[in-house]
């Protein structure tokens, strides 16, 4: 086992593991987290109806990988909202912290290229809303708007992924969990949407 590297600031309070199948460290995100590496490691999440969006420098290899669910009311709330911003302002915080660290840690924007997973629609008694289906279509608005570019995406269907994601290379493997034996990964994304309709986003953001 290799000593591990030392992570970027702000970075200390991710969950990071020997990984002995990938003979590599692994950084494990959950819900509302996410993080970038200049090392050869790679970044693991399990999605539901979350999106993950995988960001680097394809010169320089400094890259990451976050993990974002858009705030969601009930659907009256949700079919009263008009203005975008008030309905993505989470997903669209989480992509712009993400890239203004890479930015800041060396990367340049004219490097960057994207990859996207996730946005199953999994979530029970959700007939009126498809979460996932809200995932992704903003996601894939803001790599437009932002002109980036996409290079690759695994989203939609019904099913939860494990995604693992290989900033230095770009490599990514996905695992489509077609039998799940629990249901940590919905009740996981209730909390987590649950806690996230109360809380409003606080700070600034200098996009480089």
């Amino acid at each position: 086992m290799q000593e591990l590297p030392k992570s970027l600031n702000g970075f200390a309070h991710i969950n990071r593991y020997w990984d002995k199948v990938h003979g590599t460290y692994a950084a494990k995100i959950l819900p509302g987290e996410y993080y970038i590496t200049i090392h050869d490691e790679v970044i693991v999440t399990v999605l539901g109806s979350c999106v993950s969006a995988c960001i680097r420098d394809k010169v320089f290899g400094i890259g990451g990988m976050n993990h974002f669910m858009l705030p969601i009311g009930d659907s009256d709330r949700i079919n009263a909202l008009e203005d975008v911003n008030n309905s993505t302002r989470y997903g669209n915080y989480a992509m712009e912290l993400m890239i203004n660290d890479i930015l800041k840690n060396g990367g340049r924007r004219e490097n960057l290229e994207v990859k996207i997973f996730g946005g199953g629609r999994v979530l029970r008694n959700m007939q009126t809303l498809d979460i996932g289906r809200r995932n992704i279509d903003f996601v894939r608005k803001y790599i437009e708007a932002e002109s980036l570019t996409l290079v690759s995406e695994d989203v939609g269907d019904i099913y939860p992924r494990k995604v693992m994601y290989f900033p230095i290379s770009g490599r990514v493997r996905v695992k489509k969990l077609r039998s799940l034996h629990n249901n940590t990964i919905i009740e996981r994304e209730k909390k987590y949407r649950m806690s996230i309709e109360k809380k409003p986003v606080e700070g600034e953001i200098e996009l480089f």
